[in-house]
């Protein structure tokens, strides 16, 4: 990893949009603190399409959609949850995008949400609730061969995954990640790490995935075609299908944490770690406008 200061101007200058991790990379101590608030305000007035992406689940997301009471209202016009299986959009974003009215998903119908958001899932209706009916079970057998493992305390707002705490709340070594995770696998679930959280699904979703799909769907281009003006920012083990995909990818400082872990690391490193690091892209950005 070099260090943000060696991506050079010119390869900032064409950036057009951001993809980012939220929970320690736009999050410090949890919180999105007010200067990665208006790095978000500076990047979308300098016409920079920002776009979370996120394993945290779609209802989590909702509030900071919306603007409701405890959380603030992040200025993107997307967000994607659930490690790509599921996202939000604004409407009047897509209309825009689109000059004729919202569209609709080739795999699953978008479904109204919150006013003035469109909810767009990857599956189907039927095969959701097929999986979904699966995950009580699934959990239980967890906690019965893995003791002390809970599921996450967002587990109310999941729609398409199943998580556990390793390191939110809780404190759980790295061998008891792995045991969850032979668990979930023997289940036949997808497995993935966050820098928090163990994620078990069921389909083929993960962030890179999910980023081609959503670009796909409400932007309408092909996000492979156009990967030399996208960066990623993030920090963690579900991070990696884009860090070893994107042209541009940056790790913010305190990926060192899990990087002797990771097989795919971020092209780049900032200097300050979570919601500051993000901020060094957002400037790097911007600067070279």
């Amino acid at each position: 990893m070099f260090p943000l200061d060696h991506w050079p101007c010119s390869a900032a200058h064409n950036i057009h949009g951001v993809f980012t991790d939220i929970d320690d990379t736009l999050t410090t101590e949890g919180v999105i603190t007010p200067d990665v608030i208006e790095a978000l305000a500076l990047l979308r007035a300098a016409g920079v399409q920002v776009i979370p992406i996120t394993g945290r689940p779609i209802g989590w997301c909702e509030p900071w959609m919306t603007g409701r009471p405890g959380a603030a209202l992040l200025p993107v016009d997307v967000m994607v949850a659930e490690n790509g299986a599921v996202a939000f959009s604004r409407a009047v974003h897509e209309q825009a995008a689109s000059g004729a009215g919202t569209r609709t998903g080739t795999a699953a119908a978008a479904a109204t949400a919150s006013p003035g958001l469109v909810k767009r899932y990857q599956q189907d209706a039927a095969t959701r609730e097929a999986h979904q009916a699966l995950l009580p079970r699934i959990a239980a057998r967890v906690q019965a061969e893995v003791p002390g493992v809970e599921l996450s305390r967002d587990s109310g707002g999941r729609e398409t995954d199943i998580a556990f705490d390793y390191a939110e709340f809780a404190h759980h070594p790295p061998e008891v990640v792995d045991r969850v995770l032979r668990v979930l696998q023997d289940e036949g679930m997808r497995t993935t790490v966050s820098s928090i959280h163990i994620h078990g699904c069921f389909g083929d979703f993960d962030k890179w995935q999910g980023a081609r799909w959503i670009v796909s769907e409400v932007l309408q281009r092909d996000l492979t075609a156009e990967l030399d003006r996208w960066v990623f920012v993030g920090d963690s083990g579900n991070d990696q299908p884009m860090f070893q995909h994107f042209v541009h990818s940056v790790g913010v400082a305190n990926i060192a944490h899990v990087a002797a872990r990771l097989t795919h690391l971020p092209t780049y490193v900032t200097r300050q770690p979570r919601g500051a690091g993000f901020c060094e892209v957002a400037q790097a950005i911007l600067a070279a406008r």
